[in-house]
């Protein structure tokens, strides 16, 4: 085995290139799954994997699987990859380089001479943003089987199209019940990506190796007033559902800031109000929270506290709350093999390191409830992510493709 060469103007130029399949124009990228753009994109990546000779195949909801198989092909995989879906005028990083950068590692140890017993998987998972049908990580969570198929069955897009017609309208057919992997398939699964904070090059540190990924308990809040002309209501008598919703925005945020722990985030993404007019009261508002953590009781605490903050602005104002539960995924400790494994790589390479936690969540938040998994950050400048202006250096995609190829190796030898 000669020593591992990422060919980092391929990767670079294919970073570029898949940017270009998007329904927004450069610099941002949008890809939402199932549509037209994300087929697309689906069946270059499928091209590049058969031209690098990997056995590719896909699932019901659109998982693709490219193979390297090993010496001994009954052995659990070790697998590496990301996503490839885009949510509206996001940037060309998020998990494209653990895509692209995990095909790369896979070749450059093609072309080493490597030989890896345990077969070496390149997975990208299907709808990890929750852009189109309101969850995220979509094929992760049904890979995992933390998500049941009839479950999924219901979920529809804002137009009221089902996933079950959409996914089969892309071609996709069989049954979801198909998609959970075997007990004991992987036996490690490495994610590569962007940090989406700053605290990487902030530190000028180039890798960071996560030990925990936070989780998120997503909820939807509508609130109920009584509208009226904007100047024959007197201000005693409102019942404004966008006053109640100000202050209850406010309650999110202060909840996340006294949690006693900087792992706590609060996030109020969406505002609908209604009827929307300059001169009328808003009689309804529709609000989404989300609400992350490390620490699952830290995290509950928080919507505990929540709670009964908005019971006591429900009965101040005189306006109903009603919300609910979209989802609350437990946080993940990543398995200590595998954070060796990479450990050991950076140190090989001569590569600094900081042991960090992902305060985004990422479908290896889902596959760490059935294989033991770690993952590997570089720097994004200024934390940018989510946004077209969000970059990554040549040179720290090549670094991180190097330390996961030779992670890679060391856990399928």
């Amino acid at each position: 085995m000669t020593a591992i060469a990422i060919d980092r103007a391929r990767l670079l130029s294919e970073i570029e290139a898949l940017a270009t399949i998007s329904d927004a124009a450069a610099p941002a990228v949008t890809r939402i799954v199932f549509t037209p753009t994300d087929l697309k994109a689906r069946a270059w990546l499928k091209a590049l994997c058969d031209e690098a000779g990997l056995a590719v195949r896909h699932d019901a909801i659109g998982n693709i699987f490219a193979r390297w198989i090993g010496s001994d092909p009954s052995a659990p995989v070790v697998g590496t990859g990301s996503h490839i879906d885009a949510i509206p005028n996001a940037g060309k990083y998020d998990g494209v380089v653990g895509v692209l950068g995990g095909l790369e590692a896979i070749r450059a140890l093609r072309q080493s001479g490597f030989r890896p017993r345990n077969s070496i998987e390149l997975l990208m998972f299907t709808s990890e943003e929750p852009t189109r049908f309101g969850i995220g990580c979509l094929g992760s969570r049904l890979l995992s089987g933390t998500f049941t198929p009839d479950t999924a069955r219901k979920l529809t897009d804002k137009d009221g199209s089902a996933l079950e017609d959409v996914r089969r309208s892309a071609g996709l057919g069989g049954e979801l019940e198909t998609v959970v992997l075997p007990s004991n398939y992987y036996k490690a699964f490495v994610e590569l990506h962007i940090e989406q904070g700053p605290i990487l090059e902030r530190q000028q540190i180039p890798l960071g190796v996560v030990t925990k990924i936070a989780a998120p308990a997503s909820l939807r809040v509508a609130l109920e007033g009584a509208g009226g002309h904007a100047g024959g209501v007197l201000m005693p008598d409102r019942r404004d559902a966008l006053c109640a919703a100000a202050e209850l925005i406010l309650t999110v945020e202060n909840a996340a800031r006294t949690s006693g722990a900087v792992d706590t985030v609060a996030t109020v993404g969406i505002c609908h109000v209604f009827p929307a007019a300059v001169n009328s009261i808003p009689s309804r508002v529709r609000l989404s929270v989300d609400i992350r953590d490390t620490d699952l009781a830290r995290r509950d605490a928080v919507m505990a506290a929540l709670e009964t903050a908005w019971r006591s602005i429900s009965t101040k104002r005189q306006v109903a709350i009603h919300s609910e539960l979209v989802n609350a995924d437990a946080p993940a400790d990543c398995a200590p093999a595998v954070i060796e494994a990479l450990s050991q790589s950076c140190k090989k390479h001569e590569q600094k390191f900081l042991s960090m936690v992902s305060r985004a969540y990422h479908d290896s938040l889902f596959l760490a409830r059935i294989a033991p998994v770690a993952m590997l950050f570089i720097p994004c400048h200024n934390g940018y992510s989510h946004r077209p202006d969000e970059y990554a250096s040549p040179e720290d995609v090549a670094r991180g493709t190097l330390v996961l190829a030779e992670t890679l190796a060391t856990l399928s030898a």
